[in-house]
């Protein structure tokens, strides 16, 4: 048996050296960048004060120089221990993180009296925690990097990470309402001032396990039974593992009260299973359950109430959310006329209203975004996080093991959908959800998990460049054995 060449093309053919050093350039190209996007969000605290304050304070540049050597911090590690990862992850990610830190403290300054705005402490307020947690979710992704020196070695807790992420779901649902409830949704728990809402990382567990069991199970879940309009349906047997995710997600609809989070595993399962399958009937047979246990759901909800009232309350105000606009409808329709107010160019940096609309902080800052940059300027923060999921779907393309192509693919795929729902809520195009926007919205759990996950995508990009760069290490030297492919994964081909 001999082995195929590497075809000629490859970067390794043209030297390990030279390869290695291309890669590492890419390092200062994510520096510029970085640079770039902390001077755009210095740029934005200078218009928000100058809108909103008719001045620019001596000290609005702090919140922007903190964050930029956080950041800076976060790029010296990258450039320490993955070298080869993609350089446009942490730019993007800190450009939005960046903005968000900036409206929430433009959000203060809407909250505080006339006397108060212009010695408004740089480290108080909503924005200033929102500073403090991002010092502490780059902390945790730095630490991440520095553990996880191979993106396969999760495999290795794939069951225990199962199993912590389902105890992670449920225990807001078991928890009485005082202990786990906010604004209806049963997501957190709460002791003393504190709240953490472990749902956020629940999904980074869940999610290794399924690309695990996938990588397992897919040659199973290929198989087909029969076909109908072009389309080969899986065998009924092999219906089970949707089946139980479909029945937790319906649990989570119910006892926790939250279409978002419901979507959200429901949706990264039967994705990762049509990334590691590439059989579309999984996905129709997964729209078929999420909808048609939604629909179970309202209906059961006008007829029987209990713990199904909850969701139809809420479709009922998404059907109609004009119905009552002082009451049940008052938040989303606040929404929409602040999103109608914004128009295209927005009323500026500083020039909105953040603080009549409920909740701007988390659930609707993009509404109250949308506001002072308009259209063109959500249109752009959008691009951002497609070039986010763009480049966390390229490192799974360009990764040879299996199991780290359907980690990263999910991981991508989970933060689009994300965005999707909680835009979508705000835009009545579903119903509310209790999800937040990624890196923008207040709140701890959520900028940890999501950082956490950022971090991930760039061990699995650093995996990937390594090997096709030769530059060696534990991601480009598979232990015990070839790595599994996946539909056709660059590696070397064994013939007879």
């Amino acid at each position: 048996m001999t082995a195929a060449a590497v075809p000629a093309a490859s970067p390794a053919s043209t030297g390990g050296e030279s390869g290695a050093r291309l890669a590492r350039s890419r390092r200062n190209a994510e520096l510029s960048l970085l640079l770039l996007a902390m001077v755009l969000v210095a740029a934005y605290a200078a218009m928000v004060e100058a809108k909103a304050l008719d001045t620019i304070t001596p000290d609005f540049w702090i919140p922007a120089a903190a964050l930029g050597l956080v950041f800076l911090g976060l790029h010296l590690v990258i450039r320490w221990l993955a070298p080869y990862a993609d350089p446009a992850l942490l730019p993007a990610v800190a450009l939005l993180n960046g903005i968000g830190v900036g409206f929430l403290r433009r959000y203060d300054v809407a909250k505080a009296t006339p006397a108060e705005r212009e010695d408004l402490a740089i480290f108080a307020g909503t924005g200033g925690r929102q500073l403090a947690w991002t010092l502490a979710a780059v902390v945790l992704a730095a630490g991440l990097l520095a553990i996880l020196r191979d993106h396969r070695s999760l495999s290795r807790y794939a069951y225990t990470l199962g199993l912590a992420g389902i105890v992670l779901v449920m225990i807001p649902a078991v928890l009485p309402s005082r202990f786990s409830e906010i604004n209806g949704a049963k997501l957190w728990i709460k002791f003393g001032g504190f709240s953490i809402q472990p749902g956020e990382f629940a999904k980074l567990a869940l999610l290794t396990f399924f690309a695990y069991y996938l990588v397992r199970k897919r040659e199973v879940l290929s198989l087909a039974s029969r076909r109908v309009l072009g389309i080969d349906f899986p065998r009924g047997r092999d219906l089970g593992p949707v089946l139980v995710v479909w029945l937790i997600s319906l649990l989570v609809l119910i006892f926790e009260k939250d279409l978002g989070t419901s979507l959200l595993y429901f949706g990264m399962f039967v994705v990762t299973l049509y990334i590691a399958t590439e059989r579309v009937s999984w996905l129709l047979i997964g729209l078929l359950l999420f909808f048609g246990g939604a629909y179970l759901a309202y209906v059961l909800g006008s007829t029987v109430g209990g713990p199904f009232a909850n969701f139809y309350d809420r479709a009922q105000i998404w059907l109609d959310p004009f119905a009552e606009p002082y009451d049940r409808g008052y938040q989303l329709v606040q929404g929409l006329l602040t999103l109608g107010t914004g128009g295209l160019f927005g009323a500026g940096p500083g020039g909105g209203q953040p603080a009549l609309l409920p909740e701007v902080q988390t659930d609707f800052i993009f509404a109250g975004i949308g506001e002072e940059i308009g259209l063109f300027g959500l249109s752009a923060l959008l691009v951002i996080y497609l070039l986010i999921v763009e480049r966390g779907l390229r490192a799974a393309l360009a990764v040879r093991d299996s199991f780290g192509k359907l980690l990263a693919g999910g991981l991508a795929f989970t933060l689009g959908l994300q965005v999707f729902v909680i835009v979508g809520g705000i835009s009545k195009l579903i119903p509310l959800t209790g999800q937040t926007t990624p890196f923008l919205s207040a709140g701890g759990s959520s900028l940890m998990a999501n950082w956490l996950l950022i971090a991930v995508l760039l061990r699995v990009s650093d995996g990937a460049r390594r090997s096709v760069t030769g530059g060696g290490g534990p991601a480009a030297r598979p232990s015990g054995g070839p790595p599994e492919q996946l539909h056709g994964a660059p590696t070397e081909v064994i013939r007879p």
